[in-house]
């Protein structure tokens, strides 16, 4: 497969992974599922949006640029006709590097998050984080200190928990791009074909 192919086969895998990573963050300002009552009770780490943000909407700029690559060759230069192809591939790496960015903003975001547990009213009714270095992770009885709403634990663990994973695969595929990219500048679209 040469390098113009493998990019758009990252690209088309890199626009539902940013999807996905929109919407757990949307859902995650809805706290156990529900509309919360007041900002002050979502998890701070809501608003730093990892998953809109960095893993969704810098995402989606080098899966549109790595999607392009395919048939790209901005006319060429000096003569030589594979030279807009080998730029295209070089911007890439640009691009690439983006994306590596703004999923690594996402996944710090969800570790933070997962670390610190979710906000939520406890006995006292008081909104604060019950949990503290990731505390609640291995001890499930711990989650009953979590009053309201429902579910909050499993909601913010099993969301946040979708965005560390999602960034870190939109890292390692952006990082294969990366990769990718230098063999395209190098070599042309096609190492040992047509360049």
């Amino acid at each position: 497969m040469c390098t113009g192919g493998f990019a758009k086969c990252l690209g088309i895998s890199l626009i539902p992974l940013a999807v996905l990573c929109i919407l757990c963050n949307i859902l995650l300002f809805f706290p156990g599922g529900v509309p919360a009552d007041d900002s002050t009770h979502i998890t701070d780490e809501v608003f730093y949006l990892g998953g809109i943000i960095g893993s969704g909407f810098l995402m989606i700029f080098p899966a549109l640029v790595f999607l392009g690559l395919k048939n790209n060759d901005c006319c060429g230069c000096c003569g030589n006709e594979s030279c807009g192809k080998r730029f295209a591939m070089f911007t890439s790496i640009i691009f690439a590097a983006v994306g590596i960015l703004g999923a690594g903003y996402s996944v710090i975001v969800s570790s933070v998050a997962i670390n610190q547990g979710p906000k939520c009213a406890t006995a006292s009714h008081n909104w604060t984080y019950p949990f503290s270095n990731g505390n609640y992770l291995s001890n499930h009885s711990s989650w009953d200190s979590c009053e309201s709403p429902d579910g909050i634990v499993s909601w913010h663990l099993t969301l946040f928990s979708l965005l560390l994973v999602t960034g870190i695969v939109q890292v390692a595929l952006c990082a294969m791009q990366t990769i990718n990219g230098l063999i395209g500048t190098i070599c042309g679209d096609c190492c040992g074909g047509s360049g």
